[in-house]
């Protein structure tokens, strides 16, 4: 993204183009949480008026500008209250499974719409904002998709290791549930999550186009 200082008229241009985007994807990701959620039996989300597509309810002022400026970000988690679970263990892991999916369909789209935008005869003025929203779009989903899978609370990936590891390991658990924010910070600070999210979302990337060209 162009510096401020450098050409403040391309930082404000791409901006405006990330924004929605950005929006897009949060509402996404909490609103598939929620859905779930309720689909397991747990209405706590739809009593709290998140079952929306409306951003404002999921927006974390905070980390939409982290997300926009720094390249990470974080919404406002979904409720999901356990007590109405049938099988708290297993339906949590599915609760957290459904945000990161809900990016990766909604990253395909994205970046079917883009190459769509792309080949479709627009006048340049009119295509370039449209096939730029389709590819932030396309990243934000996901980067999203793939920060939240890894395995620290509170993330979504911290939400499988209870049903992935043996009983033995609850202590682990609980000292991961302590450190974890810390421990997440700290790759998110030192630019450890580049090297985590970087390779994978290259692999996503290929494993996209090989679909986009099997399908078009």
């Amino acid at each position: 993204m162009p510096a401020f200082a450098d050409s403040p008229a391309a930082f404000l241009a791409e901006l405006v183009l990330k924004i929605p985007a950005l929006l897009l994807a949060v509402t996404i990701h909490e609103l598939a949480h929620g859905l779930v959620a309720d689909r397991l039996g747990d209405p706590t989300a739809r009593r709290a008026g998140r079952l929306t597509l409306n951003p404002l309810p999921h927006l974390d002022p905070l980390g939409a500008l982290a997300f926009v400026l720094a390249g990470f970000g974080w919404a406002r988690p979904v409720p999901v209250d356990i007590r109405y679970l049938r099988r708290p263990m297993r339906d949590m892991a599915w609760i957290a499974a459904a945000g990161p999916l809900a990016n990766f369909v909604t990253g395909f789209v994205g970046l079917v719409a883009l190459l769509s935008v792309r080949g479709s005869g627009l006048p340049t003025t009119l295509a370039e904002p449209i096939a730029g929203m389709c590819l932030w779009t396309f990243q934000f989903n996901v980067a999203l998709g793939i920060f939240n899978l890894i395995p620290l609370p509170p993330l979504d990936g911290g939400h499988f290791l209870p049903y992935l590891l043996p009983a033995a390991a609850a202590g682990v658990l609980r000292r991961l549930e302590q450190y974890g924010p810390l421990l997440l910070l700290v790759l998110v600070v030192s630019g450890a999550t580049r090297y985590l999210i970087g390779p994978l979302f290259n692999l996503v990337v290929q494993a996209y186009v090989w679909l986009v060209r099997l399908l078009l």
